[in-house]
């Protein structure tokens, strides 16, 4: 049973002030001003008339009138307070409008991402990541319908009866918006921290380089990597899961080189390395230069199957990178550069 002496509870979306029920409050205040007044004409008449002792005795008129005043003085108080609950009133109507603003911006960024014309798709991807700087209490709602954009099915073959004209240049800009976000993670608007799932999509392209994998977990689980460049260079994972584990790099190029890795968790285990398509025979996946320190790295149960991977010039000074249980076949070129002296497994 509700307690009709509590507040009303906060509810989730609503910006309405919390206050105490009107029919509770208004009898309380005239009980309280009652009282009040009471209180004040008696202790005035009191203080008066102590002051006065051996002289003329206070009159009537002069205890109504320090009453009075007192009370005036009390009334504006109790005006100011009113005024104040009317502004909390206000501005509970100013936010509510704010997210009736913010909520239809997001309906139509939706359907803008939805639309036939790779156009209109490209104006929803700009809308929803303006919406997301707009909108931090619903950012990572706004950031998990751009990543579910990347993991729709996607046809790079242009003569396939799915192909979509322009679908390439929309995904790709989805690409650069989240890397201009994860640029700078001390700014207002940054994402770094948030979830980025891209569970199963497939790049053909795209650039993440500088990015900061700072928190939050960054999945790109059974991802397919498949033709074009796919920049990672200059990234910085620390903190957080990246899982790359069960991902396909079948083509292009796939780079990785100079990135550090410090805290946290990288899973490239069971991912697969094979050899290009005909336009990308000579796929490759570089982490030249890059910095291992604080980190585990997982390669384990992964397959080089062609193609080249290229571990040199990187850094070991802490943490683990294995690759236990790894095949390399003949057709694949493995660089793994001076492994110096962890916890390192490889074959």
């Amino acid at each position: 049973m509700t307690n009709p002496l509590q507040r009303r509870p906060k509810q989730d979306g609503r910006h309405t002030p919390n206050l105490w029920p009107v029919w509770l409050v208004a009898p309380g205040a005239l009980l309280l001003v009652g009282a009040t007044a009471f209180g004040l004409y008696h202790g005035a008449e009191l203080l008066l008339s102590s002051e006065t002792t051996g002289k003329k005795p206070v009159g009537v008129q002069d205890v109504i009138k320090t009453t009075v005043t007192v009370l005036t003085l009390i009334g504006a108080v109790l005006a100011a307070l009113y005024a104040y609950r009317k502004q909390l009133l206000d501005e509970g109507t100013s936010h509510r409008a704010d997210s009736t603003q913010l909520t239809e911006r997001y309906t139509k960024a939706a359907e803008q991402l939805g639309h036939e014309q790779a156009a209109v798709r490209l104006a929803g991807v700009y809308a929803m990541a303006r919406l997301a700087d707009d909108w931090p209490e619903q950012r990572q709602v706004c950031v998990d319908v751009l990543c579910a954009y990347l993991r729709m099915p996607y046809e790079t073959e242009t003569t396939a009866p799915a192909f979509r004209h322009g679908e390439r240049e929309v995904r790709l800009t989805i690409i650069r918006t989240i890397r201009d976000h994860l640029q700078y993670p001390t700014t207002t608007n940054t994402w770094c921290g948030h979830n980025l799932d891209f569970t199963g999509a497939t790049f053909d392209g795209g650039d993440f380089g500088g990015s900061n994998f700072s928190g939050g977990a960054v999945d790109f689980n059974s991802s397919t990597f498949s033709s074009g460049e796919v920049f990672f260079s200059g990234s910085t994972f620390s903190g957080g899961a990246v899982d790359f584990s069960g991902s396909t790099f079948s083509g292009g190029e796939v780079d990785f080189s100079s990135s550090t890795y410090s805290g946290g968790e990288i899973d490239f285990s069971s991912s697969t390395y094979i050899s290009g398509n005909s336009r990308y025979t000579n796929g490759k996946v570089s982490f030249l230069v890059s910095a291992f320190s604080g980190s585990r790295v997982f390669f384990g149960g992964s397959a080089f199957f062609g193609g080249e991977v290229d571990f040199r010039g990187s850094t070991y000074t802490s943490g683990t990178v294995e690759f236990g249980d790894s095949q390399v076949l003949s057709t694949a070129t493995v660089h793994w550069g001076p492994f110096p002296p962890i916890p390192v497994n490889h074959p």
